[in-house]
């Protein structure tokens, strides 16, 4: 399906309004040309002065026409907006959804910015197709044709005079203005997105930018694709303003035209002279329904490259595999198995993980360590089923891949490196792990997780915003955040994945010591590269190479004398322990 046929397809629901919409806009145009149409046989039939009478009825259609004109163009908008944003919902549903099936493992085939681009502009894009494609060129076809008819009807020559401009003005201009315009948008649309990601950039990395004295460097890129994309709109700008130029020749042609076959007609009496006007005035009434067409090209080439950029990320492959009928998990206590599993980040990638066998009761808490490309996050990504695997991973006895993403998610909570605070209050940013959690149960596991000295400056309490990132919060206050929302969702396997990574040693510690005491009882898989606090859980697995190469309780891999042994004593040399 291609893409601009795929937005028509997510819009179908609203066709009945399109149509509606369409419908009262071909109105609101009729009105006009009925208006000018009517006022000129008036005004050429009152010069001649009859009875007052036998103009009554073209007053009433002109006050008709006039109020018409307003009342539909108004309906029209009403209802073509309603049914442009309904469908935009819609889309953006669909890509969200899609983002959400390919979770944290697919979406970074997207560059940061370039993805919000996708997201917002691209998607926003896609109501020009209903508002300025559609709609337009439907009430075009139907006005035209009917003025067309009427001018026809009056003088045939002047008829197909008009029926050939209209055609040269709504058909062969859009379709030359696309063929000018295509290129520039398809590159267009791209170079957004490149700018979009190159602001990001500067933004979120500005401090390693400045550190490394790389920071003029990313902003004069960042200015030369805003020139590029400035001038890829003169481009646009460009042939839309030629367009509408040979939009207007085209129709000043009709007129001068009509009137050269008009004026012998009436002078030999085949045309009454009061229609000469009408005849000279229906051209300019008909090009309303004509003038936005070569806009509508335009922005049909735009739609179809936001679209193109859209299907992308709705036809983004699969990291991981839904089931078509998904297993219910039974009831009762959880345990995970693991037997000879292994997986990869690319089809025709290497293993990052290899021969993986582990087992995990209830309760039963293991920590994973290894040096930094040793596999531990895509241990994590296997357990959180981001990620496919081989061999056998099961809950319950249920393989992961069988498992529903909302059933695994009701079992299967996971704490990361970089959690993310959203842009609002603290209430909200606990809620989406527990959305019907009361304040007192906020205020418990804020204090659960050491976070009251903090939460007792906050200027508004629960209701106070965290601004963008949890602007004011340091990586200690945010990781402790994000552990409430864990303790808060209450589920009974946590997978903890590096969680003090981007901490300093003293907050890691102490987080370290908190993390392990709060999640007592509970299935737990504790990744990191740090060896502090060990002691506690029941089992350490230790990865190199994507493969285990110890295993046990952290007394008797201190006396083993292998890697984790080794790396133990290194951490003691350094003082980190």
């Amino acid at each position: 399906m291609s893409p601009v046929r795929r937005l028509l397809h997510v819009s179908r629901p609203e066709w009945p309004r399109l149509a509606l919409a369409a419908f009262l806009g071909a109105l609101a145009i009729g009105c006009a040309v009925g208006l000018l149409a009517t006022s000129a046989w008036l005004i050429s039939e009152a010069s001649l002065r009859p009875p007052i009478l036998t103009l009554e009825v073209a007053f009433v259609a002109v006050r008709a026409f006039g109020l018409g004109r307003g009342v539909f163009r108004y309906s029209e908008r009403i209802v073509g907006h309603d049914a442009a944003f309904r469908s935009l919902t819609r889309l953006r549903v669909l890509v969200y959804e899609r983002l959400a099936q390919l979770g944290p493992s697919g979406v970074p085939v997207f560059r940061r910015g370039d993805l919000l681009t996708r997201l917002v502009a691209d998607v926003d894009a896609s109501q020009d197709l209903p508002l300025r494609v559609v709609i337009p060129a439907i009430s075009a076809l139907l006005i035209g044709t009917g003025s067309v008819v009427l001018a026809y009807w009056l003088l045939p020559a002047a008829g197909i005079i008009l029926a050939i401009a209209l055609v040269i003005a709504g058909v062969v201009v859009p379709w030359l203005t696309t063929i000018a315009g295509r290129r520039a948008e398809r590159r267009s649309a791209m170079t957004r997105g490149r700018l979009s990601s190159e602001v990001v950039e500067v933004l979120v990395g500005s401090g390693d930018l400045l550190a490394f004295g790389t920071a003029d460097a990313a902003i004069d890129r960042a200015r030369e694709t805003d020139r590029e994309l400035t001038k890829l709109s003169a481009t646009s700008a460009a042939a839309s303003g030629v367009a509408s130029a040979l939009s207007v020749l085209a129709i000043g042609t009709a007129v001068v035209t009509s009137l050269l076959v008009a004026i012998p007609a009436v002078l030999d009496g085949r045309l009454p002279g009061t229609a000469l006007a009408v005849i000279a005035l229906l051209p300019l009434a008909a090009s309303e329904a004509v003038v936005a067409m070569p806009s509508a090209a335009l922005s049909l080439a735009s739609v179809r490259t936001s679209a193109l950029r859209v299907s992308e990320v709705l036809d983004a492959p699969d990291v991981v595999h839904a089931p078509a009928v998904p297993t219910p998990l039974p009831t009762g206590e959880r345990s995970l198995q693991l037997r000879d599993v292994r997986a990869r980040w690319a089809p025709d990638g290497p293993w990052t993980i290899e021969d993986i066998t582990l087992d995990l009761p209830p309760g039963h808490r293991v920590a994973i360590v290894g040096p930094s490309g040793a596999g531990k996050s895509t241990l994590a990504a296997v357990l959180l089923h981001f990620l496919d695997h081989e061999g056998s991973a099961t809950i319950d006895g249920v393989d992961l891949a069988d498992v529903s993403d909302d059933d695994l998610r009701s079992v299967v909570s996971a704490l990361t490196q970089d959690p993310h605070v959203f842009d609002t209050t603290v209430a909200e940013n606990l809620l989406i792990a527990k959305r019907d959690a009361t304040d007192d149960e906020l205020l418990a596991v804020i204090s659960t997780v050491h976070l009251d000295a903090w939460f007792a400056d906050l200027p508004n309490g629960l209701r106070t915003p965290l601004g963008a990132h949890g602007t004011g919060m340091s990586g200690g206050e945010q990781q402790r955040l994000a552990l409430a929302r864990v303790l808060l969702a209450d589920r009974p396997v946590v997978v903890l994945d590096e969680p003090t990574e981007h901490l300093d040693t003293a907050t890691a510690d102490a987080l370290t010591t908190d993390l392990l005491a709060l999640t007592q009882g509970r299935t737990t898989v504790f990744i990191t590269h740090r060896l502090v606090g060990l002691a506690e859980v029941d089992e350490i697995v230790v990865l190199e190479g994507g493969r285990i190469v110890e295993r046990g309780r952290h007394t008797d891999l201190v006396t083993a004398g292998g890697p984790y042994s080794r790396a133990l004593a290194l951490d003691v040399q350094a003082g980190d322990l």
